[in-house]
This record gives C-alpha cells, structure tokens and sequence, in this order.
C-alpha cells in the first residue's frame, strides 16, 4: 500500500504497512494501517489475537488493556441466570455509580 501523505525526500510516496486479522469465518476482524511515520506495534497484534480467540470461544469481551490470563468481561447481553450457569457462578460484579448490573468480570481460566 502507498501512503500519498508520507513522501520521501524525492516526494515518492513511502509504503504504508497494513495489518489484516481474518477470521475462522473469513471474515476480517481487524485492520489497521500504519502510516510510514509510525511503528507496529507487535505485542499488540498478538494480545488482539488472542482476545479475538477467547471472545468467539467464551461469551465473553475482553477490556482495555487485557493479557491473556487475566478476567474477561461477560457480554452484557447474557443474562445473570445464563452467565451463572456457564461460568459456574464464578462471576464478579463491579457497583457502578448508575447501579446498573453490566459490568460483570470472569477468570475463564479455571
């Protein structure tokens, strides 16, 4: 890919790197371009990696700065009921100033 914003000293454009994460699905599920100014970052990519495996394996979302290892959130979108049963009532709730019952952590590790 070419970068028409990013030239170099003869004013030819400089390559833009493309990251492209495709799905079991064949879907994508991620893109990002990196413009020639700016670095990939690998650790990154891989953590997205793993949280785009964990997420279509559990019912699950993964936040803001997750590892591998570490508590998901369960989708707000399961009921109390439902996510009890398939996180075998292991689940942490989080009091929110709104008092509404979303932010619900598991360890799917075990």
């Amino acid at each position: 890919m070419i970068d028409p914003d990013e030239v170099d000293a003869k004013g030819i454009p400089l390559t833009a790197r493309a990251v492209f994460i495709i799905g079991l699905d064949k879907r994508l599920k991620l893109s990002i371009l990196y413009p020639a100014t700016t670095g990939r970052n690998f650790d990154e990519i891989l953590r997205v990696i793993d949280s785009l495996k964990v997420s279509s394996e559990k019912k699950v979302a993964t936040p803001v700065n997750w590892k591998l290892g570490q508590e998901c959130m369960v989708l707000p979108s399961l009921s109390d009921e439902d996510a009890n049963a398939l996180f075998d009532d292991q689940i942490r709730k989080v009091d929110l100033p709104s008092k509404k019952p979303y932010m619900r952590f598991t360890d799917i590790n075990g």
